[in-house]
C-alpha cells in the first residue's frame, strides 16, 4: 500500500498502527480531533483524504471505560455511528474510492458466554446497551451501497498492549488487589434495566471468560486483511484460546512477581466502579470468542498464549519507563 487513512488515530491502537504504516513507507493521513491531519467537521477534507487511498482504517469512538450515564451513552453511540456514516458518505463521493475499509467493532456484541465460544458464523448476539452500540456500528458500515470498497468489521477482544486495560490491572496487582473479580448479587434499578446497562449475576468464582488479543496481532491482522481480498464482513480478532478472569489475574501476579492478591467481590467492584467512573460489565461479562475465520484463512498469531504475551508487554513497558 502507498496511501492509507487512519481515523481515530489518537488511541493506543491508532498510534501504533500509524507508526507501523509509516515504517513501511506508506503515506498516512489521519482523521480525528486535535492534532489530526483532517478534522471530523471538514467533510471536503475527509473526501479528499479518502479519494485515491488504498485503505481506510477507522478506530474512532469514545472509550467505554466510563459510567454509562445518559450523556455518556449518547456520546459512545454518536462517536461510533456518526463517524462511520461520515466515512461512508465521503467514500460515496470519491472519484476513486478506497479498495478496502476496515472498521473497528467489538467482541462484546456476543452474549455472555460460559457454555461455548462464539465464532463469526455460529455466535449468538447478546442484548443490552453495549450490544446495541455494536449492532448499530456494524450496520453503519455495511448498509451503504459501496460496490468498489471491500468492508471488514473487526470484532476485537480486549487488546493487550503498552496502554489500555493493562495499566489499571497492573496497578491493582502491584497494590495487592490482584485477585479474581468475583460476581455476585447486587441490587438493580428500573432505570439501569431499561437502559440495558445492569449486569446480571452470572459466572461464579471468577470463571467469566476473558478473550484477549495482543496489539501486535491487531496490527498483524490488519496487514493480513490487506493482502487477502477474499476476506470481508465480520472477523473476530482474538487470540485462539480464551482464558478466564481468575487465570488472568493469577498470571498477571506471576509476571509481576506479586505473590498474593486480594479477591474483589461484586459489592467492592460496584462501589469501586462508581468511584473511578467505570462499569462492572467490563470485568464481569464472560467474553468467549474464537477467531474462526482468521485461523481458517491461515493467519498465524504472533502471541497465541497469554503468559508470554503479558511478559513481553509488561516488561517492554517497564523497560520504556526505565529509559
Amino acid at each position: 500500500m502507498t496511501r492509507v487513512v487512519v481515523a481515530g488515530a489518537s488511541g493506543f491502537i491508532g498510534r501504533r498502527l500509524t507508526a507501523h504504516f509509516r515504517g513501511l513507507g506508506a503515506e498516512v493521513s489521519t482523521i480525528g480531533r486535535a492534532g489530526a491531519d483532517v478534522a471530523w467537521d471538514d467533510a471536503p477534507g475527509i473526501r479528499r483524504s479518502l479519494d485515491g487511498a488504498d485503505a481506510i482504517v477507522n478506530l474512532a469512538g469514545k472509550s467505554v471505560n466510563c459510567r454509562y450515564t445518559a450523556r455518556n451513552r449518547a456520546e459512545i453511540m454518536r462517536s461510533r455511528i456518526d463517524t462511520t456514516r461520515q466515512l461512508a458518505a465521503a467514500i460515496t463521493a470519491c472519484d476513486r474510492p478506497p479498495a478496502l475499509w476496515i472498521n473497528a467493532s467489538t467482541a462484546t456484541i456476543y452474549r455472555h458466554a460460559e457454555d461455548r465460544p462464539m465464532a463469526e458464523g455460529s455466535g449468538e448476539l447478546g442484548e443490552g446497551f453495549s450490544v446495541d452500540v455494536a449492532r448499530a456500528w456494524e450496520a453503519a458500515l455495511f448498509e451503504p451501497e459501496l460496490p468498489s470498497t471491500r468492508r471488514v468489521a473487526l470484532r476485537m477482544a480486549i487488546v493487550l498492549g503498552d496502554g489500555g486495560v493493562l495499566i489499571p490491572l497492573a496497578r491493582l496487582v502491584r497494590s495487592g488487589l490482584g485477585g479474581p473479580q468475583l460476581d455476585g448479587r447486587w441490587p438493580s434499578s428500573t432505570t439501569r434495566r431499561r437502559a440495558g446497562i445492569q449486569h446480571e449475576t452470572a459466572a461464579r468464582g471468577g470463571r467469566q471468560r476473558f478473550s484477549w488479543v495482543h496489539l501486535d496481532d491487531v496490527v498483524g491482522v490488519i496487514d493480513f486483511l490487506v493482502e487477502r481480498p477474499d476476506l470481508d464482513g465480520v472477523v473476530n480478532v482474538s487470540a485462539p484460546v480464551a482464558t478466564d478472569n481468575r487465570t488472568l489475574m493469577r498470571t498477571l501476579r506471576d509476571v509481576l512477581r506479586v505473590p498474593f492478591g486480594m479477591p474483589a467481590y461484586r459489592w467492592m467492584l460496584e462501589i469501586g466502579a462508581i468511584l473511578i467512573r467505570t462499569e462492572t460489565e467490563l470485568v464481569l461479562k464472560s467474553r468467549w470468542v474464537v477467531p474462526e475465520r482468521l485461523e481458517a484463512a491461515g493467519y498465524r498469531f504472533r502471541h497465541p498464549e497469554l503468559e508470554p504475551a503479558l511478559r513481553v508487554t509488561l516488561h517492554a513497558g517497564d523497560s520504556a519507563a526505565a529509559r
